[in-house]
């Protein structure tokens, strides 16, 4: 008997987003761990994008996250790193991905980082997605 895969959903439920973004609230302020949210956009129709961000999804650790908001948008939580730390694991992420997925030019993703401190008070979910994807056009 041959079983149907269901396909993956291109977006997550916005629910996941909240409870996603909850848990950094919570590990910065109940367990004073600090965390970085990174923004990831692609242009509109790019296909290599919808890879990456499964790669991505693949490679995390348990206590980090991903969230697709879009076919071309994606939020990532790295929990308990700094900013450098943050930055080191995209980039290295992306190497491994594009070891695997050669391409002749390099993707056209657009990251942002917004780093959320251990301890803090008051993380405003508006202000973090207006941070890791700010009104510009992507090339």
């Amino acid at each position: 008997m041959i079983e149907e895969s269901t396909p993956k959903p291109s977006v997550d439920d916005p629910r996941k987003l909240s409870s996603l973004l909850a848990r950094v609230a919570e590990l910065s302020q109940a367990h004073n761990v600090g965390s970085v949210i990174v923004g990831l956009a692609a242009p509109t129709g790019g296909r290599l994008f919808p890879e990456f961000v499964e790669f991505l999804s693949s490679a995390l650790r348990v206590e980090d996250g991903i969230f697709r908001m879009t076919r071309e948008r994606a939020v990532v939580h790295l929990a308990d790193l700094d900013m450098d730390g943050g930055q080191s694991v995209i980039t290295r992420l992306m190497e491994e991905f594009l070891e695997e997925f050669p391409i002749s030019k390099d993707p056209a993703f657009d990251m942002h980082y917004f780093l959320v401190p251990p301890g803090c008070e008051n993380l405003d979910n508006g202000t973090l997605l207006k941070e890791i994807f700010p009104e510009r056009l992507l090339h």
